[in-house]
């Protein structure tokens, strides 16, 4: 089956791609998130006209990612954790306190859009980059402190 993407797809293509996936995955996946179409004759003449909104969209996006990266890029959070023998962390810091940490510093980001690979378990400084755009991507410094576990 032939669709043409209206997002994105980390695996498949970018917004306006027509590609050929399987049935199933097209009809079951794509087709209800609304990430795809059939890729018809007349959705193909939709999408020529799509496509020149979304040059003018994403270079807009990219502006303001740009802008935002300056911004992250100077900023350090600090994560206070419990912490056991040889500073393993009781827990962990997960991509989900990081887009927390930013917003309460006044950034809203998806927390999809942090990219860390595990959690954080352990203390020390980290720096974890914050993909804004598909060509921009910004790197903020993660601080993880312990506080030592209550003896007895």
């Amino acid at each position: 089956m032939e669709v043409i993407l209206k997002e994105d797809v980390s695996t498949l293509g970018h917004r306006g791609d027509v590609v050929k996936v399987a049935d199933g995955y097209g009809r079951n996946y794509l087709l209800p998130r609304r990430l795809a179409m059939e890729a018809t004759a007349a959705n193909k003449a939709i999408i020529e006209q799509m496509k020149a909104s979304a040059l003018r969209r994403s270079a807009k996006e990219k502006a303001d990612a740009e802008q935002l990266v300056t911004q992250l890029n100077a900023v350090s959070l600090v994560f206070e954790r419990r912490v056991g023998e040889h500073d393993q962390l009781f827990g962990s810091v997960t991509s989900a306190d990081i887009a927390q940490g930013l917003s309460a510093k006044g950034f809203e980001i998806d927390r999809r859009k942090v990219q860390l690979e595990e959690p954080l378990k352990s203390t020390g400084e980290f720096t974890v980059p914050v993909k804004l755009h598909r060509e921009v991507t910004a790197h903020v410094s993660v601080t993880v402190k312990g506080e030592e576990a209550q003896a007895g």
